[in-house]
């Protein structure tokens, strides 16, 4: 387990910062039930915050035709749906929604080159309100594997995750499960497949990044 990079600096000031604060109370004020309570406050949000910006340590074992989950969280939406963006073509979306206690790290469901990239800019509301995926900020990415498919994933930022991060660019050449973005502070994460591909979750399921397989193209 380590700390993510987009975590780092925050985590630093933010200790230096709640650091300061408990030890001018505690030098100012004394050794008092309030400035205790505000020192227990202090450890609490730290270590929400340091839980948010965890980053394990995984093993990626998938076989080449399986597309794994890209971010950890729960399945909200399985449906056949018009990719209107760039695939323009009916697709099976699986919509991952990413809680603040789920791991943020952003992983390709497969194996390929990035054919398209994009941000957008955009909206803040839930992230499970249905015009989500087409009015909030989000980034668009389409992998094709070595056989040819085009497999479409969408960062979404929620009413809280207001700031998606992304570490990859068109012609990059990426592998089953490569980290190529993070969103902070609970989001989602949609893909986009052509129909007919034999999906082996449910609504409801929980999902591992780059561990638990959403299905077999």
């Amino acid at each position: 387990m380590t700390i993510h990079k987009e975590g780092r600096l925050l985590l630093a000031v933010m200790l230096l910062v709640l650091a300061a604060i408990n030890i001018g109370l505690y030098f100012y004020v004394g050794s008092t039930t309030v400035v205790k309570l505000i020192g227990i406050a202090s450890a609490i949000i730290f270590l929400l915050v340091l839980q948010f910006f965890r980053n394990p340590l995984i093993k990626i074992s998938v076989q080449p035709n399986q597309v794994i989950a890209p971010a950890d969280g729960k399945v909200v939406v399985i449906e056949e749906t018009t990719e209107e963006e760039y695939l323009k073509d009916r697709r099976i979306q699986i919509s991952i929604f990413m809680s603040p206690v789920n791991v943020h790290v952003n992983r390709t469901p497969v194996k390929g080159v990035v054919e398209f990239f994009k941000y957008h800019a955009g909206k803040y509301l839930v992230a499970w309100h249905p015009k989500s995926s087409t009015e909030n900020e989000r980034t668009t990415m389409v992998l094709k594997t070595e056989n040819g498919v085009s497999v479409l994933v969408r960062q979404i930022a929620g009413a809280v995750a207001r700031r998606i991060k992304w570490y990859v660019k068109e012609g990059d050449k990426l592998e089953h499960g490569a980290e190529f973005g993070f969103i902070k502070f609970g989001s989602r994460v949609d893909v986009f497949l052509p129909v007919g591909t034999k999906v082996l979750v449910k609504e409801g399921d929980k999902t591992l990044g780059g561990r638990t397989v959403l299905a077999e193209l």
